[in-house]
């Protein structure tokens, strides 16, 4: 999730826990844990294919933050003790803060690596979008309260019942992340597409309307699906040209790529370069994370040994109100396969 809804989940934690001791501090001391996951977005990793896919690694390991949580809770009792709450409870405050910060990036399309060092694939379950302001204003209602009327001596009920609402509804995107893949998993069979993957997603800041991408060899299709949609989801087919992988096969931030993304990639060679687009991120068409992986060397392809990611547009306030139109109403269906094809005309 984005950075500012990181801080004030911490800091909503922070105060759940501890506020009645810590009074306005909770919210200052939960905001800053809450934002240390991220940290790791200083380091370089060597190319823009390995910044993407080694963040939210080691330092979204539940494994390193509960050593860090441990050690952190050392110093607060060597250093700054207080005698009204136990260690436990530090403890257990200080991790629920860590933990929660990756558990809800695990709920975005990005890719988490809860269990790092272990080389099981990023945990993505893709239920909410990256901003979502459904999720992030019940935090930031209950930090305002406590900011301004203070939490010292006093019962947390507004941190938790913020707590509450916000867990309710990462289950409720849940709900609406199997409803869509229900019915695209539907209207495949009535069509007897074959799908190798399935991958789905909301659409930007919202969680009500479903981009659901089916990985077919050689193509791919999509299809958006709404709450309130009567009527079966269009497939659009879309050009995929996995031919063109058969280049990269010694290339190693394909591989990676392929181990971050599950595949659900496209290929296109444009200008005499083959770049490669993780499908998961962003909306159709534009997609943040793209890279040119190798160039053409007369008849045959030449890998680029130093990958920079490829400059992103990131829409328009028109494509939004149509996407936002497209919740209420399943008629006229968005031009998917238009803004498809012209990821490569910009």
């Amino acid at each position: 999730m984005d950075s500012i809804t990181q801080a004030l989940l911490g800091a909503t934690v922070q105060a759940s826990l501890l506020g009645r001791w810590q009074g306005r501090k909770a919210l200052l001391y939960g905001a800053v844990l809450g934002t240390l996951p991220d940290l790791d977005v200083i380091i370089d990793y060597g190319d823009a294919v390995a910044d993407m896919t080694y963040h939210r690694g080691f330092s979204h390991s539940l494994f390193v933050l509960s050593l860090l949580a441990i050690a952190l809770t050392w110093l607060a009792r060597r250093f700054r003790p207080d005698p009204n709450y136990t260690g436990t409870r530090l403890f257990l405050t200080i991790w629920l803060v860590l933990a929660t910060h990756v558990l809800l990036d695990a709920f975005t399309s990005y890719g988490t690596q809860l269990f790092w060092p272990l080389t099981t694939p990023p945990v993505a379950w893709s239920s909410v979008f990256i901003i979502d302001p459904l999720y992030s204003v019940p935090l930031l209602v209950a930090v305002l309260a406590v900011a301004v009327s203070g939490s010292k001596g006093r019962s947390p009920r507004g941190p938790v019942l913020a707590l509450v609402v916000t867990s309710l509804y990462l289950g409720f995107t849940l709900t609406g992340k199997q409803m869509a893949e229900q019915r695209v998993e539907t209207a495949m069979a009535d069509q007897g597409v074959q799908a190798s993957r399935v991958f789905s997603t909301p659409t930007p800041f919202n969680s009500l309307l479903w981009r659901v991408i089916i990985i077919d060899g050689d193509d791919y299709y999509e299809a958006l699906v709404s709450w309130f949609d009567d009527g079966p989801p269009d497939l659009v087919r879309i050009d995929r040209d996995e031919r063109l992988a058969a280049a990269l096969q010694s290339s190693p931030q394909h591989a990676r790529l392929q181990w971050f993304t599950d595949g659900v990639m496209r290929y296109d060679e444009v200008d005499g370069q083959l770049l490669v687009t993780d499908l998961r991120l962003g909306m159709t068409g534009f997609h943040p994370f793209r890279f040119a992986l190798a160039e053409r060397n007369g008849d045959d392809w030449k890998l680029i040994p130093y990958v920079a990611r490829l400059p992103a547009e990131r829409g328009d306030i028109s494509r939004l109100e149509m996407i936002w139109r497209r919740i209420w109403n399943q008629q006229p269906a968005l031009p998917l396969a238009e803004w498809a094809a012209e990821l490569n005309r910009r």
